[in-house]
């Protein structure tokens, strides 16, 4: 294993370094400003497109497409350095470079197993940074966390027409309240008795202007609006029809196109938590030579030592199993490396939310405010102990892959 960057990874790297300092730090403020005067908290501030705008014209765009056809054609351990920058700042850089979940998932499953005409409709806009999607999959009423328990039905059409008809009831649905989502990837069950539980599910496009969709309200997290995301949304499919050439696959083909979109999902995520890791890090740091308690700098406690030292330590761990994953999915492909995805999966978000949770409690009052972009990165991070799966079912399975060994 090599992890040592190529000169591809290191020019991209120095640019977008770059990027981030002239841009992406200077407009988290004004971004904050644009937002309190929006019509709609879900209006996308001015200065995101401005940036977008510069991301695209210095070709730090769609990175995160291993498929050279629609993206920048790096692999996974070459895009991995880049997530990682992006995730210091994630309410902006991720959108700004057009990287920013849940589009990102969107654009692969289109790419992957989308037909001409829905790579033609809704990709091209998509990878053009035009329009937002939302991948509509978890439901309140049941244990989402066990895909195939969704009850959402889509359904024939019984009238003759050839179209589905797409009942059920979603939330959490990031992206959906952004009023540039134009449409929905939403996943339930075409054949719901079926005797294969991991066949009974289809996935199918749902424009969000279709009758019978109600994107019924905001969900926050931890009391904070994700902006950064397009907010996450419960939406109500009340009989939505939309033409059967919306299915995206086959019928039964929903969990697998599920399982082949989690997979790099889960890494972008991490990716970005060290990036998090190391803002934190540095924030901490800052206040640290910046404060005075008890006659003492706050670098000179030993406690905080313990903190900043222990902090280093576990990036450094977290980012070489990270890029061990990368590697993996580049050479063996994502079912290869699929005990090391989840192994990334745990160890990530609760070691970045004890990382910042440290550096919260260093700022005092202030770090729990909106002064500082802590609290804001504690709740995200907290939150992707339940993302794409929480960290128990990971656990479940990356045991029971060990056990094998000795049953």
């Amino acid at each position: 294993m090599d992890f040592a960057f190529d000169a591809r990874t290191e020019e991209l790297r120095a640019k977008l370094l770059a990027f981030m300092d002239e841009y992406v730090y200077p407009a988290e403020a004004v971004a904050h400003e644009q937002r309190e005067l929006l019509a709609s908290p879900w209006d996308t501030p001015a200065v995101v497109e401005e940036l977008k705008a510069e991301a695209r014209r210095q070709g730090l765009w769609n990175l995160f497409l291993p498929d050279s056809e629609y993206g920048a054609g790096l692999t996974n351990l070459q895009y991995a350095p880049l997530a990682e920058i992006t995730g210091r700042s994630p309410q902006l850089a991720p959108t700004a470079l057009n990287c920013a979940a849940p589009d990102t998932g969107n654009m692969e499953v289109l790419a992957q197993f989308g037909d001409e005409r829905q790579r033609k409709q809704w990709l091209e806009p998509l990878l053009a940074g035009e329009i937002r999607s939302a991948f509509a999959m978890t439901e309140p009423e049941v244990a989402s966390s066990d895909a195939t328990n969704i009850t959402t039905l889509i359904e024939r059409s019984t009238d003759g027409t050839d179209e589905y008809v797409i009942s059920g009831r979603k939330w959490y649905i990031s992206g959906a309240m952004n009023p540039d989502c134009k449409i929905f990837i939403v996943m339930g069950k075409t054949d719901p008795d079926g005797s294969d539980i991991r066949r009974q599910q289809s996935m199918v496009l749902v424009p969000r202007d279709t009758p019978g969709v109600e994107v019924r309200r905001a969900m926050q997290v931890y009391g904070y609006e994700d902006h950064s995301h397009g907010g996450h949304a419960e939406v109500v499919f009340d009989g939505a029809r939309v033409p059967a050439s919306n299915l995206i696959g086959e019928e039964g083909g929903g969990f697998a196109i599920a399982q082949a979109r989690l997979g790099p999902g889960r890494i972008h995520h991490c990716m970005r938590l060290i990036g998090m890791a190391e803002r934190a890090i540095e924030l901490m740091c800052r206040r640290a030579v910046s404060r005075t308690a008890f006659g003492k700098q706050l670098a000179e406690q030993g406690v905080v030592h313990n903190w900043i030292a222990d902090a280093r330590v576990a990036v450094e761990q977290l980012r070489l199993l990270v890029l061990k994953t990368a590697w993996l999915m580049d050479t063996v492909g994502n079912k290869g490396a699929h005990a090391e995805i989840q192994a990334i999966k745990i160890a990530t978000p609760r070691t970045v939310v004890d990382i910042i949770d440290k550096a919260v409690q260093l700022h005092g009052a202030g770090g729990v405010s909106q002064d500082f972009p802590l609290a804001e990165l504690w709740a995200a991070a907290r939150t992707l102990k339940l993302a794409d799966g929480p960290d128990e079912v990971h656990q479940r399975s990356l045991a029971r892959r060990e056990l094998k060994r000795y049953v």
